[in-house]
């Protein structure tokens, strides 16, 4: 730079006021600050050290550093710490060397949240006037509490009333609280689970092996009734009249269970077109798969004298899925799920918006080479091509199994 003042390659190595800030930044994103704010341990005042010009850079660019000192003296709210540099090149300088933060609400004013942090203060007040044990819930979620606001004092009023009533022996629709809708509790499952867990630490959890839907597990943690699991099914040939002519049932998963129908065959499939739309063809079965958790299916014993395809979407979840069913019946063979059929829907594919990096234990070779081609992107970032879109020509002339 050569006394220029503009800021050159070596300026870029020290702490400017846009680095200072995404540091507290970071801090407030990871909950450090409001939770200071919550429960006090004594940090501040807070030093941060910064990244200063040496006494060569001091040298070599000093109109550049007189322009990044006097930025941060100006910034605030903290003060500097400075140092001395360069008493035998340029003479002594006074340079910042750290950023100081008298009170943990300079650094919270710093990144613009001061409103954010009284509101989640307030919050947890409100809380722990509820019961002194959600202080200990909104400490470690005080995020969590910014978001929900007010929505998190009524999850906290469920919280409190399954504590008291800890087996309510009804349907969770059936709860009657004032101002609390049925669908709030199970659209804020997690908070109340949440909730709950410091409010009766010494609730037994569920065994590691029950299996269900979110909603099942809700209401079996907390002793509400369950709605009977039901499947779905489509007698594919017209020549069993089993169930008076009828071909698309739903049953209880204990009803489904107790079956015993002549057939040889049964195709699972997720997309409920794709179950509406395969064709008729003898002895075969068509089952509405319910994505992760084949509790259903579990006692139909029945199942494993038959031939069993999945068939999923082709990305990692697709493949989770699979694995999870052969827990439950390991003959399942996999269908439309192969490089093939990827390749051949190139214009198809689409993107994982998570895709899923779980070790999978139970998938073939070939299935498993393919889990892992979707997880690193072989193909492409985050592919997955989604069972409706297959060609129909392609899904029959692979049905033919």
């Amino acid at each position: 730079m050569n006394g220029t003042g503009v800021p050159g390659e070596a300026s870029t190595r020290w702490t400017s006021l846009a680095d200072l800030r995404a540091l507290s930044t970071t801090a407030w994103q990871r909950g450090t600050l409001v939770r200071e704010k919550l429960e006090p341990t004594g940090i501040y005042p807070r030093r941060r050290a910064l990244k200063k010009p040496t006494a060569a850079e001091l040298r070599d660019h000093y109109p550049a550093a007189r322009s990044w000192a006097a930025e941060l003296t100006a910034a605030g709210p903290f003060s500097l710490e400075l140092a001395e540099v360069g008493r035998t090149t340029i003479g002594a300088n006074q340079v910042p060397t750290a950023a100081v933060f008298a009170t943990i609400d300079d650094e919270i004013a710093f990144v613009h949240r001061s409103k954010d942090a009284v509101k989640v203060v307030n919050l947890a007040a409100r809380l722990s006037e509820l019961d002194p044990a959600l202080r200990t819930w909104a400490v470690a979620l005080p995020l969590q509490l910014l978001e929900l606001g007010e929505d998190a004092l009524t999850a906290a009023r469920v919280a409190l009333w399954l504590k008291q009533h800890p087996s309510p022996g009804i349907y969770v629709r059936q709860l009657s609280l004032p101002g609390v809708h049925t669908k709030f509790v199970e659209g804020h499952r997690r908070v109340i689970d949440g909730m709950l867990e410091v409010l009766t630490p010494e609730k037994a959890a569920l065994p590691e092996d029950f299996s269900g839907t979110p909603a099942a597990r809700f209401a079996a943690r907390h002793g509400f009734l369950r709605a009977p699991e039901q499947v779905r099914f489509r007698v594919l040939d017209p020549d069993l009249q089993v169930f008076g002519g009828a071909r698309d049932i739903n049953v209880t998963a204990e009803a489904f269970a107790g079956l015993s129908l002549p057939v040889e065959h049964v195709i699972v499939t997720e997309n409920l077109v794709n179950f509406l739309s395969l064709p008729d063809r003898p002895g075969t079965l068509a089952l509405f798969g319910g994505g992760y958790g084949f509790s259903s299916l579990r006692d139909a014993r029945w199942l494993r004298g038959c031939l069993v395809h999945y068939w999923g979407d082709l990305d990692t979840h697709g493949f989770q899925i699979l694995d999870q069913l052969r827990a439950v019946h390991p003959q399942v063979a996999s269908v439309l799920m192969d490089e093939p059929t990827l390749l051949a829907h190139r214009d198809r594919w689409g993107m994982e918006t998570k895709p899923s990096r779980a070790r999978l234990t139970r998938l073939t070779a070939a299935e498993a080479d393919l889990y892992s081609a979707l997880q690193q992107d072989v193909y492409g970032p985050s592919l997955r091509l989604e069972q409706e879109l297959l060609r129909w020509d392609w899904v029959e002339s692979r049905l033919t199994v």
